[in-house]
């Protein structure tokens, strides 16, 4: 078993195809074949289900494909740390989309002061989806909500705590904050990310049935609801354009502050974690200049 063995088996599982992973790892996808065929002869199970077309991996495979994420990541690693290239090259990171318009490009060039031959690699999605990516090696950490369930081998760091606020067209500026929510229709933020679900959560705490008037799953996409007056919606604050304030009002959501706790998560074993702690403190730093600081309660 040799490293090549296991890219083109991880490049196989990525693809779901032979032909495909053969781009990836540059054979011909005879080459990626034999070389399937050789790992599974060396290890004595089979790894793909061939009476399907195409193959796909059985259990066994799937097992043996975890362990040569991990056995490849442990490798590159060990030889950027060993080149002393751990503060250089590209920086993969993860960001969820409320926080990769502003603070987390502010962060990269902040960091690219102290670390000039730095470059990087920005992918936006759901926390869930780059959580895994940063396990599974495809990224080198990832700006997440906080996740209840953390998988292992990852570490978070708290960067911020930002409240959600309860925002309105302007002409209802007058009108006290708790009775926006009952008299002006709703615009729903619905998709599968904590934020989603803590809103939803907070509403029906709150014994509050909002007149939804529209269900939509990007934050800009709210906000763009309510700068249109179609009605109120919740949203974190981050999330607030600059440029939008002169068209809504905001308010505290709910009697006390509710906040998201947003963090960066990386592998607990990195040859990336020097230039890590700089993007961890260039995150928190432009967080403060933000008004997004870490209240004292949310660090607990």
């Amino acid at each position: 078993m040799d490293l090549r063995q296991l890219k083109t088996l991880i490049a196989v599982a990525d693809t779901r195809s032979f032909a495909a992973s053969a781009e990836i790892v540059n054979l011909t996808p005879s080459a990626v074949s034999q070389q399937i065929q050789a790992l599974e002869a060396e290890l004595g199970v089979v790894l793909f289900d061939r009476t399907r077309r195409p193959p796909l991996l059985n259990a066994k495979g799937e097992e043996v494909v975890r362990a040569a994420r991990q056995v490849v990541q442990i490798m590159t690693e060990a030889r950027q740390t060993v080149s002393g290239g751990s503060t250089g090259g590209v920086l993969k990171i993860g960001s969820i989309r409320t926080l990769s318009r502003r603070l987390v490009p502010a962060a990269f060039a902040a960091v690219r002061h102290v670390h000039p031959d730095l470059s990087f690699h920005l992918t936006v999605g759901m926390s869930e989806a780059i959580l895994s990516d940063v396990a599974a090696g495809r990224l080198d950490a990832a700006v997440v909500a906080e996740h209840v369930e953390l998988p292992a081998g990852l570490s978070w760091h708290l960067l911020l705590a930002e409240p959600l606020l309860l925002i309105a067209p302007k002409e209802w500026e007058s009108e006290p904050p708790e009775t926006l929510l009952t008299r002006l229709p709703f615009i729903r933020y619905e998709t599968k990310v904590p934020l989603a679900r803590q809103i939803d959560v907070e509403l029906a705490r709150l014994g509050i049935e909002p007149r939804e008037v529209a269900v939509v799953n990007t934050m800009p996409s709210v906000i763009g609801c309510v700068l249109a007056g179609l009605g109120a919606s919740v949203v974190p604050k981050s999330a607030i354009p600059e440029e939008a304030s002169y068209a809504i009002i905001t308010r505290p959501f709910a009697n006390g502050p509710i906040i998201r706790r947003i963090g960066l998560v990386q592998r607990q074993v990195s040859s990336r974690s020097v230039v890590l702690s700089e993007v961890r403190r260039a995150l928190a730093d432009q967080a403060h200049s933000m008004g997004l600081d870490v209240p004292a309660a949310a660090q607990l």
